[in-house]
């Protein structure tokens, strides 16, 4: 049986080389051993973009070998797509972004596909959402919980931004945050912030979807 470190350096090994057939073949191979999708995002392909991104930061590699990774495991995540829908449904909704300025949407994308696994409404935004244009979209929808990555350390003060200009619209509103940038981020530097969770990975979410869905059934 192939090891799950194997089966992530082989992924990284071919985002490396561009090769999306590769990739898929990898995934592929993965869920034949494990059929569990949520394992697959966190521990092999959550994993292979990390050191992509620890790659990117140390300048190992360009922003467009860094781009393409990106590309080809959101052409994997669309493949896994019909895998993902699930029958059960729950009333209830949730708006999903990136940090103002941010460029990197897998990892909330990954989010949103668990939601869609838990019977949620998923609203994917990805990056390049003006905040006034988040919060007018929220303001649209009347979600029950906003998810925001930051992947990007540097893009922290825009994270602080974004939820300043947010709480003024929606002070009550459920905010739920991850990204690889909360690795260098204490759980404490958003304190001043109300009804603020950060979780950093996809098994922490799942528990925290299902203790929500519990409650609609209690």
């Amino acid at each position: 049986m192939t090891s799950t470190t194997d089966f992530s350096e082989s992924y990284l090994q071919y985002l490396l080389k561009g090769d999306r057939a590769g990739c898929s073949a990898v995934t592929k191979a993965y869920l034949q051993q494990n059929p569990s999708i949520k394992d697959l995002y966190e521990k092999v392909l959550k994993a292979a973009l990390y050191q992509i991104g620890h790659l990117w930061e140390t300048n190992k590699i360009t922003v467009a070998a860094e781009h393409l990774a990106t590309a080809i495991t959101e052409g994997i995540l669309n493949e896994l797509f019909e895998q993902i829908i699930t029958g059960k449904k729950y009333n209830k909704k949730v708006v999903l972004a990136c940090v103002e300025n941010e460029q990197h949407q897998v990892g909330i994308k990954m989010v949103a596909d668990v939601f869609e696994m838990k019977g949620w409404e998923s609203y994917f935004l990805g990056s390049g959402v003006p905040t006034y244009e988040l919060i007018r979209f929220i303001d649209e929808v009347q979600p029950n919980l906003l998810a925001i990555s930051l992947s990007v350390f540097h893009n922290f003060s825009g994270l602080i931004k974004m939820l300043e200009a947010i709480r003024v619209r929606f002070p009550v509103l459920h905010i739920l945050l991850g990204g690889q940038a909360f690795a260098h981020i204490p759980d404490t530097s958003l304190s001043q912030f109300d009804n603020i969770l950060i979780l950093k990975d996809l098994y922490l979410i799942e528990k925290y979807i299902d203790t929500i869905n519990a409650k609609q059934h209690d």
